[in-house]
This record gives C-alpha cells, structure tokens and sequence, in this order.
C-alpha cells in the first residue's frame, strides 16, 4: 500500500472501527482486526522476505489467531461476515493476482461499509522491465485494472498473452523508469459502493487494438523502432515460407523414392 494511503486510513479510522484486509497475508495491515487470506497465519509477512516491509498499519496486530481467516476468497462461497458487518475494508494489491476479482469486489460491497482498494496502475502493468526486459508487468498478474474514482468504478480487462509478443502492445523500461510511485498504482476510496466490470475482447485483431491504442495514447515510438519491428516481421515472415518451401521439396523427394 502507498505509505501516504497508509497514513490517511490510519487517521481515518475510529478506535471502535471493525476492519477487514482482504488478501493481507503478504503485508497485514495491522490495524485490520480480520484478515481473509488463503495462506496461514504463521507465515504471514512474505513482503519482509523480499525487502519490502512485512506490514503496514501501525505496529500493533489487531487481529490475532482466530480471527485470520483462511480460505479461498474466490471460491464463491459468500464471506463468512453478515452485510455490512465491517466499518472500513482494505484490499491492497490483491485483484491483479486472482482468478475472479469481480466476485471479490461484489463481497467487499456486501460487507463492508466503506473502504480502499489498491491495485498497480495499468500503466506500471504494461511496461517491460519491472521484472524482465521481455515481458510487460509481473508474469503472475491476471488483470489490467483501471479505476475511475469519481465514478467509483473498477474496470478488469483480462492480461492477454499478446502483451509480451510485440512491443506495440506495451512500453519500454525507459517509460517504466520515468513512472513516479503514485502513477505505478490505482487506488479507490470508496464509500457505501463502487461498481465493477469486465472488458470483453473477441480475436486477436480486437485484443491487438485495444493494446495499440493504450500505448500509442500515452507513448509514441520512434518511427526506426516501429521500421525495424517491420523489417524484422519481414524478414521471419520470408523465413517460414522459405522453410515451408524446403519441406514440402523433402517430402515430395522422399515420397518419390
């Protein structure tokens, strides 16, 4: 979670609030009195492991033992909270990794109040280098997520394997180390609601617009990367057909003996 968000909920927060973190095990927040998370209690804090902090929220755990939750939180069993149960909901850096984020969100509406959602930015998501020179965001992130908070809306566009295949579809680590740490996340403050849909794509010529367009509205390639990318698409196109010709010779040899 942004250190600053941290601070704001922290100053948010009544000493009566009841609070929930949804998907706290690598980084609990520690003024949360439940976590719902599929991974154990003992284990919590992975972040720590990595370098980064092992919770947030102050330095008092709230929740203890029996109220950490384990469970799968899509499995589509409804939470185990009444509506409304709990003052504010956190859910930080969560949706981008599951399965069904849009079940999820419908739970937090049910039980919670009001609450903060952090995801990273679709921007941070679409640039290579953040783990490999190759490929755009983090390999294990499902989603491209984009938050409209005046609108309270959080919007799902499946992370298709394209992404990495042509860097059209995605920007540079140059761009990726111009981002200041506010554009490298989406977040939402929400209050009694917020809305959520997905992004439906049908082929690969919809998906390769979609992608294209997001770029090109932030970043403009140099006109010799996109020829080169051309020349080389060329090139390998030659290739396979070339290859292709070969074959089809070595097997009308062979048949004729």
């Amino acid at each position: 979670m942004h250190p600053a968000h941290d601070q704001q909920i922290l100053g948010m927060l009544a000493p009566s609030d009841v609070v929930l973190d949804i998907g706290g095990w690598a980084c609990p927040y520690n003024r949360a009195n439940y976590i719902l998370d599929a991974e154990p209690y003992e284990t919590r804090g992975y972040y720590k492991t990595v370098g980064l902090p092992g919770s947030q929220g102050g330095d008092r755990e709230y929740f203890t033992r029996d109220t950490w939750v384990r469970r799968d939180i899509c499995d589509k069993q409804a939470f185990p909270f009444p509506d409304k149960m709990f003052d504010f909901v956190i859910c930080s850096h969560t949706l981008e990794d599951i399965r069904d984020p849009l079940w999820v969100c419908s739970e937090i509406v049910r039980v919670g109040k009001r609450g903060y959602i952090e995801v990273p930015s679709r921007l941070v998501e679409s640039c290579r280098g953040w783990e490999s020179p190759r490929t755009a965001g983090l390999t294990h992130h499902r989603w491209l997520i984009d938050i409209d908070p005046e609108a309270a809306h959080v919007r799902f566009l499946h992370k298709h394997h394209m992404i990495h295949a042509d860097r059209r579809f995605s920007f540079p680590p140059s761009f990726l180390r111009r981002l200041t740490d506010e554009q490298k996340i989406s977040w939402l403050f929400w209050d009694r609601s917020f809305s959520m849909s997905e992004v439906t794509l049908y082929g690969p010529s919809e998906i390769a617009a979609e992608l294209e367009f997001y770029v090109r509205a932030a970043y403009q390639y140099p006109r010799w990367v996109l020829m080169s990318d051309w020349a080389a698409a060329g090139v390998k196109g030659l290739a396979s057909r070339v290859a292709r010709r070969l074959t089809r010779d070595w097997d009308d040899a062979a048949r004729k003996g």
